[in-house]
């Protein structure tokens, strides 16, 4: 007899890198594209994920930063349900930070990082600190996005980044295919004390090797 693992060995190593996961990962995870560290979408343990997540930065010193916006199919007009999308990014000094007990892909990703699940209309949204960049280097601020399908499929997404941003390029914030669809340049504004964001997502747009 043939367990489950013998037929679909990568759950074992999904199960080995989120231990007690009480949510159980697709039966048929697929990676789409090259994405090093996207398993990390499975590292949710045992929490109940909802459509808005607080990242643990949300009440420190700093920016406060609201994004949402709506996640729809590979139309481009259906919201999709159930999409897992997790979020990371760097503090204030622009590093990511640890706590030193970090296991998994939190060692390098730090703990400022969320997971959400949208809701029936698509929706989903996050509460945070506007992120710095890395210090003494090019890149702009950005938030990085992996999304998991329903399905298995997950993959990483264009980061979000700002404009406005002297480190942001034009040949960067104009990318013709950015994956995910356009959008990911933020146009922040001011309201009831915090900067507010919006960014949909067509799933799989732009993603090579996505069917």
């Amino acid at each position: 007899m043939h367990s489950i693992f013998t037929m679909y060995p990568f759950l074992l190593v999904l199960l080995l890198l989120c231990p007690g996961c009480s949510q159980p990962p697709p039966s048929h995870p697929r990676l789409v594209g090259i994405c090093e560290g996207c398993e990390v979408i499975f590292e949710y343990g045992d929490r109940k994920l909802t459509a808005e997540d607080t990242l643990p930065d949300f009440d420190d010193p700093g920016p406060r930063l609201q994004i949402s916006g709506t996640v729809f199919q590979s139309d481009g007009h259906t919201p999709a349900a159930g999409i897992i999308l997790y979020v990371y990014h760097t503090n204030q000094e622009g590093i990511y930070p640890t706590r030193g007990n970090e296991t998994g892909w939190a060692r390098r990703h730090g703990y400022l990082r969320g997971w959400m699940k949208t809701d029936a209309r698509g929706h989903y949204a996050f509460y945070t600190l506007k992120p710095a960049p890395y210090p003494g280097r090019d890149s702009p601020a950005h938030i990085h996005p992996i999304v998991l399908e329903p399905d298995g499929n997950y993959y990483w997404l264009e980061e979000y980044v700002f404009a406005g941003d002297p480190l942001l390029k034009p040949e960067d914030a104009q990318k013709r295919n950015p994956q995910g669809g356009p959008g990911f340049v933020l146009h922040p504004e001011q309201q009831a004390g915090m900067l507010v964001a919006e960014r949909d997502i067509i799933l799989g747009k732009n993603v090579p090797g996505y069917r």
